[in-house]
């Protein structure tokens, strides 16, 4: 078999590696396996091709449209991950530390795919946050909306997830509506290449949504300005390098980085030996040291644990890292493979030679283990390298020295200021995990360190069943940290897909500010329904639609007869010098949610139509007390849609309640589920 030829995909053509092509070698063998590069790079041509093309295209299509696209991607590449597995054997990569990498990089777009319906607009502005009233009458008023960067996201990835890590910046991308040039790591990009041409056959992207740079990105970097994004995942010392680049400086480029991070885990005061928190530690330690052979940004680093724990924990975690089997990540016995390149092995001896100097050896020698199936001194093979510092005040390099391997150090700590103090000497962590049973714990140790670091998780045995892991991080929260973990965020959400759009602030009157959201608002123009709206169709229900129903006149009898049927016999409602005596209320009032009711009662159409469901309300709000004698009115106003199935879309109703002098009563949000027409 011949070496694979890596291409790249550039302007829509699939373009060889050629005499600027890098060697890459097998993680296992250290044989040659593939080249890739190109000696020159088109960057003009590549950016005029996203800008033109990808850009328009997306930016055309709603966020309903791309979640789509999105969704039907993931479900596209899941065909294809017995091959994406089998070519990540030759990264070192064991089936286990493949799927993390593949399966968790098709769950993170079919998580996005899934937000952008639920929680972003079938249409192309995001509102974001509350209206903001800025005038006393309310004509003048401001809201927050996102739209569409107009240029290029430029993702450089690292080698440790040739999938995953391309994967969580497109969905958020592409959801955003921005085109993006995909840069992975030469040493692994042979995966993504895999992966991208499943993605390219599958017609379900438009021209020019994604390209792919298979080697060095040239002078791309230098022909960016303040409409492009780029996102790096990477070392500390790649990432200054990068953002220091005059011209991203100079326009303003946005950079997202998530780079370096030394991650410990604390093992809380309460926990004894033999407990279930003290099981979840060890378990959670040798997970992470040993799956994807501790190549992992959010793997544990430092191990926190009282004074009094050290030798229990040193000694039980030695134990399970001594039965781990390393060898050919291809075996099914093997539960270590090896390490992504010759160059990575002899970075991590460097730097676990550095924290050695610190520490005393509990497991793990360089010099002598074995490896099933493969030879080690051909292959980028480690064994999991387990130390302990008996000062970590005193200590330097087990704080600030990063080995990017299977390479964690144990450390006692006083008391819980004290862990903290150590937590915080990463400068800066994209994940701390506190194992504890005691919440004051936790709380103390997040207020302490919860500044230095991007995510706080906290397992123990009420949650340890379901927990997803100390290194695992979700598309739905933020995955990213400050300091030495880079400044960024990557993930979060929506808050994810942020990063590719620009936030404006519009001002403007109640009626231009809705017609921009497609959201009604207060104060703008309500056009009275000539037929009941149940009667209609989502499609025919137009923003602003109205009706307005009532008076109905609120009676003693009512108000007693609700009480009883109900058994809401609040003093309030029952007992009149009780409610006088209440400052909230001029004598006995009506419940407020018999108000609803009676609402209900004066908007709802009886007949069966397009209306299928009423599925809950948001934002109730009672404004003025209704005495017995008040005359009630309802309008019913459409104040937003959203498409849902392929049978019957979402509509939000404002609905506001009056009394016989105008005055607001009451109001909130109704939701149904409406047939599309």
């Amino acid at each position: 078999m011949g070496l694979i030829n890596v291409h790249s995909y550039l302007a829509g053509a699939w373009m060889p590696a050629d005499d600027g092509a890098r060697a890459i070698a097998s993680a296992v063998t250290g044989e040659p396996l593939a080249i890739a590069g190109q000696a020159r790079l088109d960057t003009h041509t590549m950016l005029d091709f996203a800008r033109t093309k990808g850009g328009p295209a997306l930016r055309a299509m709603t966020f309903h449209d791309r979640a789509r696209m999105l969704k039907a991607l993931a479900l596209e590449l899941s065909k294809f991950k017995d091959e994406l597995y089998a070519l990540s054997h030759t990264t070192g990569a064991t089936k286990p530390d493949a799927m993390i990498d593949i399966d968790g990089g098709i769950s993170t777009v079919l998580v996005y795919a899934s937000k952008g319906r639920r929680e972003m607009p079938d249409g192309h502005i995001y509102v974001e946050g509350e209206l903001e009233m800025l005038s006393r009458s309310g004509t003048f008023v401001g809201q927050h909306v996102a739209t569409s960067l107009k240029g290029v996201a430029v993702h450089i990835n690292a080698f440790n997830f040739p999938v995953w890590g391309m994967l969580e910046k497109l969905a958020p991308t592409l959801l955003a509506g921005m085109p993006a040039i995909v840069k992975p790591a030469t040493s692994t990009c042979h995966v993504t290449e895999q992966c991208v041409r499943r993605m390219i056959q599958s017609g379900l992207l438009p021209e020019g949504a994604v390209q792919l740079v298979s080697g060095g990105l040239g002078d791309l970097l230098d022909h960016l300005d303040y409409q492009d994004v780029v996102g790096f995942t990477g070392s500390a010392k790649t990432a200054l390098m990068l953002r220091s680049n005059p011209i991203l400086l100079e326009r303003s480029v946005r950079f997202v980085a998530e780079q370096d991070s030394l991650n410990a885990s604390v093992l809380g005061p309460d926990v004894t030996e033999g407990s279930p928190e003290f099981d979840i530690l060890v378990k959670e330690v040798v997970r992470e040291m040993t799956a994807k052979a501790g190549q992992k940004c959010t793997a544990i680093r430092r191990i926190l644990v009282p004074q009094a724990l050290m030798g229990a924990v040193g000694e039980a975690i030695a134990e399970k890292l001594g039965k781990i089997r390393i060898g050919d990540p291809a075996l099914e016995t093997t539960r270590m493979g090896a390490l992504a390149s010759a160059a990575q092995k002899s970075d991590v001896l460097d730097k676990a030679s550095r924290i050695s100097a610190e520490c005393r050896v509990l497991s793990g020698d360089a010099a002598a283990f074995e490896v099933d199936g493969a030879d080690r001194t051909r292959g980028a093979f480690v064994p999991p390298m387990l130390f302990a510092c008996d000062d970590p005040d005193a200590a330097d390099a087990v704080h600030s020295v990063e080995a990017f391997g299977p390479v964690a150090t144990l450390m006692p700590y006083h008391d819980l200021d004290h862990a903290g103090q150590l937590m915080n000497r990463g400068k800066g962590s994209l994940v701390a995990s506190v194992i504890t049973h005691d919440p004051q714990a936790a709380r103390a140790l997040l207020i302490d360190a919860g500044a230095s670091h991007g995510r706080i998780y906290v397992n123990n045995r009420d949650s340890a069943k379901e927990a997803t892991g100390h290194g695992s991080p979700l598309p739905h929260m933020v995955h990213g940290g400050p300091g030495r973990a880079g400044g960024g965020e990557e993930l979060g959400g929506i808050r994810g897909v942020m990063h590719y759009m620009q936030l404006t602030a519009v001002q403007g009157s109640p009626d231009i500010i809705s017609a921009i959201t497609g959201t009604w608002i207060k104060g703008a123009a309500k056009p009275k329904s000539k037929v009941h709206p149940f009667t209609r169709t989502f499609d025919e229900l137009q923003i602003g639609e109205t009706i307005e129903a009532g008076p109905r006149t609120v009676t003693l009898d009512d108000i007693e007869h609700f009480a009883q049927f109900t058994g809401d016999t609040f003093y309030a409602h029952m007992d009149e010098e009780a409610a006088k005596a209440n400052p909230f209320f001029p004598g006995r009032v009506a419940h407020g949610y018999l108000l609803l009711s009676f609402a209900a009662g004066l908007f709802v159409e009886p007949d069966p139509g397009p209306v299928l469901a009423n599925t809950g309300l948001d934002g109730l709000a009672f404004m003025k007390p209704v005495s017995p004698g008040d005359a009630i009115s309802v309008a019913l106003t459409v104040k937003r849609k959203t498409r849902r199935t392929d049978e019957y879309g979402e509509v939000r109703w404002h609905v506001a309640l009056t009394n016989q002098d105008g005055d607001d009563v009451a109001e909130y949000e109704l939701h149904t589920m409406n047939a599309y027409g």
